[in-house]
């Protein structure tokens, strides 16, 4: 099965234009965006909506395959944070200097594999956005 037309709208949607892990818009011209397999085919995820989401091409690009990591404060194996059965905020915060950081295992260790604050055209693109009052990207 494919990703369909009316399911790449659903999920725009739904996210509200919003890249589902580091909550850039998809209205910054600097980026790209993609839909996303929460779990990969590859490991046994589906084209079902219930398991995509709205990504900017960085975040999914970073995240490939992967569904789970080591928390790097405890050095544990957890899964990546999931933005169909979790809540943004219950895992992550955004700091005054647009740094995300991972306040539970899941959202750390999806801040470290996704690399949300590495690198620093990202970094700056997001303060850009935050200093302009267009970050964090909000959802419906």
């Amino acid at each position: 099965m494919t990703i369909t037309t009316s399911q790449r709208q659903q999920i725009r949607q739904q996210a509200g234009g919003c890249c589902e892990y580091c909550r850039v818009s998809e209205d910054d011209r600097l980026a790209n965006f993609q839909i996303d397999h929460i779990i990969p085919i590859k490991h046994g995820g589906t084209d079902e909506s219930e398991n995509l989401c709205l990504a900017c091409l960085k975040c999914n690009s970073f995240k490939g395959p992967n569904v789970a990591a080591l928390d790097p404060n405890t050095g544990e194996a957890t899964k990546l944070f999931n933005p169909r059965k979790q809540h943004w905020h219950d895992h992550f915060d955004i700091q005054e200097d647009a740094t995300i950081l991972g306040i539970t295992p899941e959202g750390r260790a999806t801040v470290a594999v996704l690399r949300m604050n590495y690198g620093g055209g990202r970094m700056a693109q997001r303060r850009m956005s935050m200093d302009l009052g267009e970050y964090p990207c909000a959802r419906p």
